[in-house]
């Protein structure tokens, strides 16, 4: 990579606390196939009658007609220049809930063209809005949380019920080769490390799998959780969305193990019992 490209991931990636950007996307920095813009263009116009939901009510309808489409992970992994990918057809726990979430947001702004929903998901899914090559993605949820709490995108107040989330991100840096971009370029790696550190300083709140009564207090038909991880520098093992279904709390998402999105059979407090690999939950609030 050229110095002059390096120092610019640098600036935008290393900070979470820059100037916030909503800009027009390009098609030719976009990977998408014409059914993905077909399902788009089709849930945009079919939900566009419900507009007059809460934003926290359209998120787990739109999700709802999610239901059965194909789990497939590392979907958006496309190279170190990043260019935005929409998928439609196949999903991963992050991606669905992004998807919702950018189909929603672009409902509830009275759209219902293409270009306005992958505006909002790379609002969503990028820091402060910018997609400037593989750094600027939000790839830990934790952080994707609370970026998006400053872009006034999903509200993080309802975790200050909780406990505080001591926690230090290391995992990406940790891990190249785990990872294909940092694997080819290692130069990236002390850009991410640099962004775990900013991270692991941020100070999240979240609810401890040891009282999940206070948890169940705080929950909301569609909040947007993530599951936080006993694993040594990984903050999130998988998110989803909250519905209220036979008088409990269960799980929307795209599940690695049912290979396809679904509503959990069991209440998500079963997520969270003592065997667990998960610690505990962070509520993100969708608001609009």
């Amino acid at each position: 990579m050229k110095r002059h490209n390096l120092l610019l991931v640098l600036i935008f990636s290393t900070s979470l606390t820059t100037s916030i950007a909503q800009t027009k996307v390009l098609m030719k920095d976009c990977i998408f196939q014409p059914e993905d813009r077909r399902i788009a263009e089709e849930k945009l116009q079919s939900f566009a009658a419900k507009s007059t939901l809460s934003i926290s009510e359209l998120i787990p309808e739109i999700g709802y007609s999610f239901l059965g489409t194909p789990y497939a992970g590392a979907t958006l992994e496309n190279g170190l220049d990043e260019k935005l990918v929409i998928n439609l057809r196949e999903l991963d726990c992050t991606t669905f809930v992004e998807n919702c979430l950018a189909l929603a947001r672009t409902i509830k702004s009275g759209k219902t063209d293409f270009e306005s929903y992958i505006s909002e998901l790379q609002l969503i899914r990028y820091r402060n809005g910018i997609r400037n090559q593989y750094p600027s993605r939000l790839h830990y949820f934790s952080d994707w949380i609370h970026n998006n709490a400053q872009k006034k995108i999903i509200s993080e107040e309802p975790n200050q019920k909780g406990e505080r989330f001591e926690k230090t991100v290391c995992f990406m840096s940790t891990h190249p080769d785990s990872y294909q971009v940092l694997k080819t370029h290692p130069e990236v790696i002390s850009i991410l490390a640099n962004q775990e550190k900013a991270l692991s300083s941020v100070g999240f709140y979240f609810f401890p799998k040891s009282n999940p009564e206070n948890l169940l207090k705080s929950l909301r038909h569609g909040d947007i959780v993530g599951l936080t991880s006993s694993v040594e520098g990984l903050d999130i093992n998988h998110v989803g969305i909250i519905v209220w279904k036979d008088n409990q709390f269960h799980l929307l998402h795209a599940g690695q193990t049912a290979k396809k999105v679904v509503i959990s059979e069991s209440p998500i407090t079963d997520f969270i019992l003592p065997a667990s690999k998960n610690s505990g939950i962070m509520i993100a609030r969708p608001v609009f």
